[in-house]
């Protein structure tokens, strides 16, 4: 007789991992299948859900040194692959500054965030279609515990999905797009706020920048690092983090001393486009990710609030949280 599988919040305690792709989506009105990745443990039932949005240019198959880690402990990671990525319209083999200039020939690019943000929201309707094609995750997922977590253009894709609206040319609102079934965020080297903090580059190419964080309200955690110099804004490393100041969801800030736009490699490993490579910084990331995630789906945990008071006590010099 086979053992009944156990049933786990999140934990410490490492689990084997498979990761699966692609799995393809229904997706009308999309140029392209929308395909994701599925990273799960092999062992535990009732397991909670992170959609993870991928930066600009990048890709379903980034990012394994957060991926990998979450799933290793109890989450199914789901990587939606976004029209901008490499791996479709931009090609394999283009860098990210050849992707970047194809994106500012694109005549969409100017809705290019709002394409993003129709992604998750299917793969959120798809949840059932993704069990029913992996047999090895049928009954596994835990619906009522959905968190997105999204770095650079894929932190703006996950913003907008907590509640950060976009300022249209005339002044008004971009429509609400908040998801109610995503209980819990975390934003990696998110954009800040709009308006005369952009820079001019930034206001001619991505006029969905011109956001405000006053209508995100969902339980979130910032994280930014304070060497991260963009072109895309004239406020400087600061500017990243606008989203935990300016909004009422994000409770917590994690400043990553020395660290720019990848986090010490978040991306992936021995990856070119990581310009401040730092394996104790990422493993940070790993660890105070993980632990807010988990007290943030489920309350009775107190993962956060350790993590937070470890943290303080033996990096000190790698960086720090500040808290509402």
């Amino acid at each position: 007789m086979n053992k009944p599988k156990t049933k786990m919040q999140p934990t410490s305690h490492l689990s084997a991992i498979l990761s699966i792709q692609p799995i393809r989506l229904e997706s009308k009105g999309r140029s392209q299948e929308l395909e994701v990745r599925v990273s799960f443990p092999i062992n535990g039932t009732a397991l909670p859900i992170i959609i993870f949005s991928h930066g600009f240019g990048s890709s379903m198959e980034a990012y394994a040194p957060l991926v990998n880690y979450w799933a290793a402990h109890g989450f199914v990671v789901i990587q939606p692959n976004f029209l901008d990525s490499r791996q479709l319209s931009l090609n394999l083999q283009q860098d990210h500054s050849e992707a970047l200039n194809i994106y500012l020939k694109n005549p969409l690019k100017h809705m290019m965030w709002r394409y993003r943000v129709d992604d998750v929201k299917s793969v959120l309707d798809q949840l059932d279609r993704i069990e029913d094609v992996l047999p090895l995750l049928k009954g596994r997922f835990d619906k009522n515990r959905i968190a997105a977590v999204g770095h650079s253009f894929g932190a703006q894709t996950t913003a907008s999905l907590l509640g950060t609206r976009v300022v249209n040319n005339d002044g008004t609102l971009s429509e609400d797009l908040t998801d109610p079934r995503i209980k819990a965020g975390i934003l990696l080297s998110v954009g800040g706020a709009g308006g005369e903090a952009l820079s001019p580059f930034a206001k001619e190419h991505f006029p969905h920048l011109n956001q405000r964080y006053a209508e995100m309200k969902i339980q979130t955690l910032v994280v930014a690092g304070n060497q991260d110099s963009s072109p895309l804004t004239i406020k400087g490393p600061v500017w990243f983090t606008d989203a935990f100041y300016q909004s009422p969801g994000a409770d917590n800030l994690l400043v990553l001393f020395g660290g720019e736009h990848m986090l010490g490699g978040i991306s992936g490993y021995l990856v070119t486009e990581t310009t401040d490579e730092n394996p104790q910084r990422v493993h940070a990331v790993q660890q105070l990710t993980l632990a807010y995630l988990i007290s943030a789906l489920y309350p009775e945990n107190i993962a956060w609030s350790a993590a937070k008071s470890s943290f303080k006590d033996a990096n000190y010099d790698l960086g720090e949280i500040i808290s509402k």
